[in-house]
């Protein structure tokens, strides 16, 4: 018999919850991750019981975990918070009976990963969008970025940057292409939109409105 907080389990019963739960790193070597691994599994067994087991902080994981819809029988802990397997055990029991439970440092990252996303200026572009604004803010010319691509004309990157600007809210405020050029290269630094005062001075959105950026430190 094993003893979980105050309760006592048969060590039976855990062992047949085991055969039918998936553990899994969200870190995997294949070309799916864990959960990616999860929602294939489940697509093929329906509410298939997951434990997510993790160290892993790559924005990446929570995105994918966001996006899979998962909404019960499984359970998302950063490792170092559940050494024991009297920690675990009660999770891997709680999953096979339905329920559902974050780990509450995984679920602070995963809306911290959502807010930013929010404000992610990417979801504005189309994918060949923002491989170019990518190649864009990494010094790259028009011409560069269409053999990087694969174009042979580089006025097709050049098409491609006026919808980058248009999107971004460039195509209005920016006085000429190179100006438009360089403040697009800072919005894919900075990971967010921003826009231009009259004095040039970039500005992004916060809680509190528009504030300067970068933030002061």
């Amino acid at each position: 018999m094993i003893v979980v907080g105050n309760r006592l389990c048969a060590l039976d019963r855990a062992l047949r919850c085991l055969t039918r739960l998936k553990v899994a790193d969200v870190q995997l070597a294949g070309a799916m991750n864990g959960v990616q691994t999860a929602v294939a599994l489940r697509r093929e067994f329906p509410r298939l019981p997951v434990l997510f087991y993790s160290i892993q902080d790559d924005a990446q994981y929570y995105r994918d975990f966001r996006a899979a819809g998962i909404l019960s029988h499984y359970a998302y802990v950063r490792k170092s918070n559940y050494l024991l397997p009297e920690l675990v055990l009660p999770l891997l029991l709680d999953a096979v009976a339905g329920r559902s439970f974050i780990d509450p440092e995984i679920e602070a990252r995963v809306e911290a990963v959502s807010a930013q996303d929010a404000h992610d200026p990417m979801t504005l572009l189309e994918p060949h969008e923002q491989q170019v604004a990518r190649l864009l803010a990494q010094g790259l010319t028009n011409e560069q970025i269409a053999e990087r691509m694969g174009f042979r004309d580089k006025r097709t990157i050049s098409r491609i940057n006026g919808q980058i600007y248009a999107a971004w809210g460039l195509a209005d405020s920016a006085t000429d292409e190179k100006v438009a050029r360089t403040r697009a290269a800072l919005i894919v630094a900075a990971s967010r939109l921003l826009v231009w005062g009259d004095d040039g001075t970039p500005l992004a959105e916060t809680q509190d409105g528009w504030s300067p950026w970068p933030p002061a430190p």
